[in-house]
């Protein structure tokens, strides 16, 4: 039985991080609206951080706890899944439409972000430390002073439109329950997911990077998989394809650079050819949705093959 108990506790610690991040960001979002913060802003700030708040719990202890692979796989691999599998499966489902926001931000931003993380581990020598934290931090704060002025922008010319989040104000002992209790889990399942993986990894004689981006990748990504997969079954297919590109920016730019700014941690060659592999996938999604201004259903199936010859690369290798 000892053998399997990591494998139930892993599964458990992802479970208790989504729900972790789920009450903290009901809590936050309520104490936001009661001080009347535009329930638009909320939705690209806290609740966005929120839904990445799985990824970076687990980056941030596995940095700590000297599982460098984990901590920088765990990013790739979900940035990956997302792209292929995510969006894979839910253009699969229906033809994912692409609003112009994209092309003009968020995919410039995500290919600058793809490529700017290889290039500052190889200029800082295969390590990712405070310089490189506070590079990426500083365009994290650009992307969001822009898409914010953005939001704003367009609910100030578009009045009569409705938020995308509805925010459900609660009793303050109730917001603030949930957004310490909320933060508590996700660090107690951030660390019970960390060391169950560390666990596995050890028991199979594997590396710690392969576990975080195959199974750590997965488990972390379950909110952006429901989230894609429910919004393409409704036919919601911008928001999609808006929730994987917003995810995977939050990843690199808040995830990576808070984990390098609080914990420096090493990377090896092979996590830099992971990063290249990312770009390559970025940039090919990106010509995928701008050729016809939508991905369809063989692209999909592009996308799933590719992701299965890139789980098959990564075991072998």
């Amino acid at each position: 039985m000892s053998a399997v108990l990591p494998y139930f506790l892993l599964a458990f610690g992802f479970f208790i991080l989504v729900k972790g991040a789920d009450f903290f960001v009901e809590g936050s979002s309520s104490i936001a609206k009661r001080f009347n913060i535009p329930d638009i802003i909320v939705g690209l700030t806290i609740v966005a951080m929120g839904t990445s708040a799985p990824e970076a719990a687990v980056s941030i202890t596995a940095a700590f706890n000297g599982s460098s692979g984990i901590a920088i796989g765990n990013v790739v691999g979900s940035n990956l899944l997302n792209l292929l599998l995510v969006l894979g499966v839910a253009s699969v489902i229906l033809p994912l439409s692409v609003d112009k926001a994209i092309f003009k931000r968020d995919f410039p931003f995500l290919i600058v972000s793809s490529i700017l993380l290889p290039v500052l581990c190889l200029i800082f020598d295969l390590k990712l430390g405070r310089i490189a934290g506070l590079i990426m931090f500083a365009l994290f704060l650009t992307y969001m002073v822009l898409t914010v002025k953005a939001a704003l922008a367009y609910r100030k010319n578009n009045a009569s439109a409705e938020s995308g989040e509805q925010i459900k104000v609660l009793p303050m002992w109730k917001s603030l329950l949930y957004t310490i209790g909320g933060a508590v889990v996700i660090v107690w399942g951030g660390n019970l997911s960390v060391d169950n993986a560390t666990e596995i990894a050890k028991q199979l004689g594997i590396s710690d990077a392969l576990i975080g981006l195959t199974v750590v990748a997965i488990g972390t990504s379950l909110p952006e998989l429901v989230t894609s997969v429910v919004a393409a079954k409704k036919g919601s297919t911008d928001m999609a394809l808006g929730n994987v590109i917003g995810s995977n920016l939050f990843n690199i730019l808040f995830i990576l650079s808070t984990t390098a700014i609080i914990c420096p941690f090493k990377i090896d060659m092979n996590s830099i050819i992971d990063q290249f592999i990312l770009l390559a996938v970025t940039i090919y999604v990106f010509i995928c949705a701008f050729t016809k201004r939508k991905i369809v259903r063989l692209e999909g199936v592009s996308f799933l093959l590719i992701y299965a010859a890139y789980t098959a690369y990564i075991i072998i290798r």
